[in-house]
């Protein structure tokens, strides 16, 4: 084969796209992975601070239950550490810190036991659906129809039990809840394991870091891959018939069998594809906007809020900073305070100076967390809606109507062209793990197809 040909174009050099093109490698298939940035990891990405240690500035956290990842990480000698969650979590609200253990926060009794209920019911109603299958459901229709918001209207009795479990869906979404639909927020739930799971640190989604950074899976997996990987090449023009597709780049042409698409929906859109794909799969991606999200992380001398008994971990309503943790590293002296600006804070704060978004965050940082919070030695944040190849994270989400309108097309095969990513994924969607599970997932098509 020639340099530009191979069986299988992979474009996208995030987890995804590295990870099946090294299941394809070793399966005796020839790759060429294609990537726009001029880096591998896409939404997985580390920062350097100016005394040259380095923290995720993108997707971070693994947690148990995730096989995959947490296989594929022992695989190439990687190791992870717990994150800090020792010591009391602050509730801000109405202007006063509150204090709490666990994962719900504790005001009063009534508060607790609405918030209670509330979860209850939530999981209730996410343990009925199939991940594979939310549309099997005889209310799927109807849970489609009507926004998280509309659910929680009715569910909710004070305006503080809405307020502490949007704040969670904007942890966990990046996104409002006025944004997706009930039946994506029970499915995305269900995906990974249950609503809990997805809030808990400890033995949740948030339990665990990777020594070196989530990249250096992706650097580890580019490694093995080599000069298959060719980056700066960002795809515009896709030829595709049933046996053999044309990726036309801005620097050349990428002949295969088969191609594998992992770009999210908003990117996908960008793409041309000739002929045109059917109008439903279009449509599809653009009723699957990203999430809104600011990563902030603000590093100090040392971890001053432990010497107070804080874990680091807040939940502060109605602030622009409305979720931080303890993003410190246990082999350095410094000290990290992470927090995320969220859903419609991240749209209104991504058009505002750097310089603007650091002083509030850094403002919030110090309601939480005290004076000492006002002297970072390092600061940085990333808007990742303003990422030329990502326009928004965490992962696509689905409004009302999307999953009775198209279901799981995303998914489906079109001729030559197959499609993975976590958007994808039936498990653990926008997870680490979910884009490794559609990377298994288009390796058993493709292998299947060309008779491997």
């Amino acid at each position: 084969m020639s340099t530009n040909s191979a069986d299988v174009i992979v474009i996208g050099a995030g987890i995804a796209g590295l990870a099946a093109a090294r299941l394809l490698l070793r399966s005796g298939l020839d790759v060429i992975v294609l990537e726009a940035r001029e880096r591998v990891g896409g939404r997985l990405d580390n920062h350097r601070f100016a005394n040259g240690e380095t923290t995720d500035i993108g997707g971070q956290w693994l947690g148990p239950g995730q096989r995959r990842i947490n296989g594929l990480l022992a695989e190439i000698g990687g190791s992870s550490f717990p994150v800090y969650h020792e010591g009391k979590h602050i509730l801000w609200r109405k202007g006063e810190r509150n204090y709490y253990r666990g994962t719900i926060p504790n005001i009063n009794p009534l508060l607790l036991a609405e918030l209670g209920w509330l979860m209850w019911r939530f999981e209730y109603l996410a343990a009925q659906v199939s991940p594979e299958n939310p549309m099997g459901h005889p209310k799927s229709q109807e849970w489609d129809s009507r926004t998280l918001h509309s659910w929680l209207q009715n569910n909710c009795f004070s305006e503080t039990a809405y307020e502490i479990f949007a704040t969670g869906v904007a942890a966990v979404f990046a996104a409002e809840p006025r944004d997706i639909s009930l039946l994506h927020a029970l499915f995305y739930a269900r995906s990974g394991t249950d609503w809990k799971t997805l809030l808990a640190v400890e033995g949740g989604a948030q339990q665990d870091r990777v020594f070196g950074g989530t990249h250096s899976i992706c650097a580890a997996l580019a490694e093995e891959l080599e000069d298959r990987i060719r980056l700066a090449q960002p795809v515009r023009n896709v030829r595709w018939r049933s046996r053999s597709v044309d990726i036309e780049t801005e620097h050349g042409h990428f002949y295969g069998k088969r191609a594998i698409f992992t770009l999210p929906p908003n990117q996908l859109l960008k793409l041309n594809f000739m002929p045109a794909l059917p109008g439903n799969r279009d449509q599809l991606w653009q009723k699957m906007p990203a999430g809104s999200c600011i990563k902030c992380i603000a590093q100090y001398e040392s971890p001053f809020w432990r010497k107070e008994g804080l874990s680091g971990h807040s939940i502060a309503l109605a602030r622009t900073v409305r979720v931080t943790f303890d993003n410190s590293h246990p082999d350095t002296l410094t000290g990290l305070l992470m927090g995320f600006i969220e859903g419609e804070n991240a749209r209104h704060w991504g058009a505002r100076t750097a310089l603007e978004r650091k002083r509030e965050v850094i403002s919030c940082f110090a309601q939480y967390f005290g004076a000492d919070a006002l002297q970072p030695i390092d600061y940085v944040d990333r808007d990742w809606a303003a990422e030329p190849y990502t326009r928004g994270c965490y992962a696509a989400l689905k409004g009302p109507g999307t999953w009775s309108d198209y279901g799981h097309l995303g998914r489906e095969p079109i001729g030559g062209i197959h499609f993975a990513g976590t958007e994808t994924a039936t498990q653990w969607y926008g997870y680490i793990e979910g884009a490794l599970e559609s990377a298994e997932r288009v390796f058993t098509e493709i292998r299947s197809q060309l008779d491997v």
